[in-house]
């Protein structure tokens, strides 16, 4: 994975979230985003029911870019691009603003 202020990759880092639960999902994404440069693109696959739901608002919240589901992926794969300037959330709890 690059390191953030690093140039972004003409392909996309995918990252593997299994069948985590939506808040252990966007825990470690966040910390998987941290360390990328702005608009990188990310596909997150995630097979929890509420990551369709969850992962567009979680975007909205911190000000990533929710890119939507990956067409023709073998498992349920969702794109989102890096900010420049993500909202922080608490570091607990992914969904609530700091």
């Amino acid at each position: 994975m690059s390191e953030r202020g690093a140039g972004v990759s003409a392909e996309p880092v995918v990252i593997d979230g299994g069948d985590r639960s939506c808040v252990r999902l966007l825990l470690e994404l966040r910390a998987h985003l941290a360390r990328l440069a702005p608009g990188t693109v990310v596909h997150l696959m995630a097979t929890d029911p509420a990551a369709p739901i969850d992962l567009p608002a979680w975007c909205h919240l911190t000000g990533h870019v929710y890119l939507g589901p990956v067409a023709q992926a073998p498992t349920p794969t969702y794109a989102l691009r890096v900010s420049a300037d993500p909202r922080p959330t608490s570091p607990e709890s992914p969904w609530r603003p700091r």
